[in-house]
């Protein structure tokens, strides 16, 4: 049951794997993944290649390989328990099989150990992984942007994102954030972000760290009148993040975001009714006065990506 589950899912996805595919970090981490099963199965190579097995073919795995390889699954099983996206189940396989790789590598030959290290390091400094790109409703802050945003209006709610580019946490959690605004946004409900990896000021006044240990990264927190009500993950004395599932049900039910979004929409058409009845005022008789035209209360324009 478990296989055919597996199946359907990877079918479903398959138009979004095809386009994974065609990007380099993808590409490269894929090579990365199989590069060991590639070299140990390779004919003309695997002959050339130490084995400790009892008959001797060095184009088969040991049981010193096969032990390695099915741990790295159980890790993987045991990491993709808690992954929420696609993205994340595929970093994991990525991440962890590298990892496996490494020890392989290094067991079978020091010297494709190192290279193949080296490849490692290498790919982690000039590939990373390609930011969302997807629709969604979401205004950018910079460091001298937001408190202006957020002190706007004070019948606005705010949920903005505290994120890193470098975060694979963050780059996981972006779809399902724009997700959320595509669902939610209103004149009186807004989603935001701010990259505190590139505005360290916003990081330290907020209090989100951006180091890996604490595990704040992303953070999200809720704004009403301009301060902060409410935020997720929390954080416990010693400055580390309380363990948070970053799901849309979870932030759906902690955030209350159907009864906001309820409010904020109630909000919004009693503000535009006070505003027709007060444009609809009609002019004395004899007097050569015209009413005035209501305006259309438009959203504002909002900016994407830097």
């Amino acid at each position: 049951m478990a296989l055919i589950t597996g199946l359907c899912t990877f079918l479903y996805h398959l138009p979004q794997i095809y386009k994974w595919l065609l990007k380099p970090y993808y590409i490269t981490s894929l090579f990365m993944t199989v590069a060991f099963l590639v070299v140990r199965k390779a004919p003309g190579l695997c002959e050339h290649l130490a084995t400790q097995r009892e008959d001797g073919n060095s184009c088969d795995f040991d049981w010193r390989e096969v032990e390695i390889l099915m741990f790295l699954s159980a890790i993987v099983m045991m990491k993709n328990r808690r992954a929420i996206t696609l993205e994340q189940h595929i970093g994991n396989v990525f991440l962890f099989s590298k990892v496996a790789n490494v020890m392989l590598f290094f067991r079978l030959d020091i010297r494709l150990g190192i290279l193949y290290l080296a490849l490692c390091v290498a790919f982690v400094m000039t590939c990373k992984p390609p930011l969302y790109m997807g629709p969604e409703y979401i205004k950018y802050f910079s460091d001298k942007t937001m408190d202006e945003e957020l002190q706007r209006d004070s019948r606005v709610t705010w949920i903005v994102e505290f994120y890193a580019n470098w975060s694979s946490e963050c780059q996981s959690f972006a779809s399902i954030f724009a997700d959320l605004s595509l669902k939610y946004n209103c004149p009186g409900l807004r989603f935001g972000k701010v990259d505190i990896g590139r505005y360290g000021e916003v990081s330290e006044r907020y209090r989100v760290s951006t180091s890996p240990l604490t595990k704040q990264l992303p953070s999200l927190v809720l704004f009403q009148e301009g301060r902060e009500v409410m935020r997720r993950p929390m954080v416990d004395n010693k400055g580390r993040a309380v363990s948070w599932t970053f799901s849309e049900e979870n932030i759906i039910r902690e955030f209350n975001l159907n009864e906001l979004f309820q409010k904020s929409k109630k909000l919004n058409k009693d503000r535009g009714l006070n505003e027709e009845e007060q444009n609809s005022t009609q002019p004395e008789e004899g007097s050569n006065e015209l009413p005035s035209e209501t305006n259309d209360l438009k959203q504002p324009t909002e900016s994407k990506k830097d």
